[in-house]
């Protein structure tokens, strides 16, 4: 239906998350109509963020040097480290600006129905990061079978260290009704209730 080129694009941009056969001939239709001045800053923040966004040595989350910007900031709590699945939890994380700790990405999470064991992700450089000086890992992995897999072994790895590792509390949304709350969710909110 469409020349070459141009289903080709199309077909790579279906590839995004989120990218149906509608959006993704969208977007390649309105990159099509672009003049070339309006379609060379694309390209080249395509081409620039290939070329030099790395993970950090430290903690893996994306960063244009060695270290990021969190884990170089010494105004950060050093002591706490937040363990997340992937580098879009950092952000999450950031824009609430209520956690002031670094952070370590996992790049993924243990699903041994999709094959991912704990050799497949970044475990072994957070039990290495682990040392005297950290007080808390936070624990931040998704509320589902995988998450709760991940922070399991996470907890287990780090039985033998001196920190506390504690797990993001789970349960009701704010402004939620009960008799919307699925089972697993409902058990965890009364499995973390406090005190008033």
């Amino acid at each position: 239906m469409y020349p070459n080129s141009l289903q080709k694009l199309i077909e790579e941009l279906k590839k995004l998350p989120g990218v149906g056969n509608k959006s993704a001939e969208r977007f390649a239709l309105d990159i099509l109509e672009r003049k070339d001045q309006d379609i060379e800053p694309l390209v080249n923040a395509l081409i620039d963020v290939h070329k030099n966004i790395i993970q950090c040595n430290v903690c893996a989350h994306y960063s244009q040097a060695e270290t990021c910007d969190i884990c170089s900031n010494p105004h950060r709590d050093h002591s706490t480290i937040c363990v997340v699945a992937s580098p879009k939890d950092v952000i999450a994380i950031e824009r609430s600006g209520q956690y002031q700790g670094v952070y370590h990405v996992l790049h993924g999470v243990i699903s041994t129905m999709r094959g991912i064991l704990p050799s497949d992700i970044n475990v072994e450089n957070l039990i290495k990061r682990c040392d005297d000086s950290v007080k808390e890992v936070i624990v931040a992995t998704n509320p589902n079978v995988e998450g709760e897999t991940t922070a399991m072994y996470i907890s287990k790895r780090l039985s033998d260290k001196a920190c506390d590792v504690t797990r993001l509390a789970s349960g009701l949304p704010m402004g939620g009704l009960l008799d919307y709350i699925d089972d697993l969710t409902l058990m965890k909110a009364i499995e973390g209730r406090k005190k008033i």
